[in-house]
């Protein structure tokens, strides 16, 4: 291998960074070239060294691997992301996949198999640990039947938020015309997203007028 591949490792875990780094340092084809214990510092630290891979944490302190992703793939398209957590449920699965990452993997998976998954991201091929494997292909196939009733898992004021936000209503506007901070409405708007397994405002849009949850109205009532 001429150039050995370059990687960040994310987790506010030191003891998952420096095992993980110890381990890929034993090989010659890898190379950790940085170390980040957030997603925001993920993010800047990418912007710098452009890394081959990301092996990423989803849930840290601060910008959540979700959003990291999305950010690290506007900032490097060429850096691919490998999510690395103890979390396959579809709260954390599809977020992240749709934010960017090409692979999902948990964190009981042995060494030999990450190296491997390592080798397949930079080939651009996904990988999914078999739990989380099930979870989309049931998706997919329907099986679950997870579609239908996702709108009656949001709270009342998550719907309120969800139509707002399809009528074109900024964040700003719609804290005004509820009578809330904008704070709260980003708390909202991350909880529609993670509860509809959805990446950004525009699907959510998209969602709320395919499945008829919300009529034509006069937009900018704010």
């Amino acid at each position: 291998m001429a150039n050995p591949m370059s990687i960040v490792i994310v987790d506010d875990h030191e003891v998952v960074r420096k095992g993980i780094r110890a381990y890929l340092e034993t090989l010659p084809e890898f190379q950790v070239v940085g170390e980040a214990i957030s997603g925001e510092e993920a993010v800047e630290m990418v912007g710098e060294l452009i890394p081959d891979i990301v092996l990423l944490d989803l849930i840290m302190p601060g910008m959540d691997g979700v959003e990291a992703t999305r950010r690290i793939k506007q900032v490097s398209p060429r850096t691919q992301v490998v999510v690395l957590t103890s979390y396959h449920e579809d709260i954390h699965i599809f977020p992240a996949l749709k934010a960017g990452a090409i692979a999902y993997i948990l964190k009981d998976m042995k060494m030999e198999k990450l190296v491997d998954v390592l080798h397949r991201a930079l080939q651009g091929e996904v990988t999914l640990h078999p739990r989380v494997a099930m979870r989309v292909l049931q998706n997919v196939r329907g099986e679950d039947n997870a579609e239908p009733p996702l709108f009656t898992d949001l709270t009342e004021r998550e719907k309120d938020v969800l139509k707002l936000i399809a009528n074109g209503l900024t964040n700003s506007q719609i804290a005004e015309k509820l009578f809330i901070s904008e704070n709260t409405v980003k708390g909202h708007v991350s909880n529609i997203l993670s509860k509809l397994h959805l990446a950004d405002r525009t699907q959510v849009a998209v969602y709320a007028w395919q499945r008829g949850i919300v009529q034509r109205e006069t937009p900018g009532k704010a």
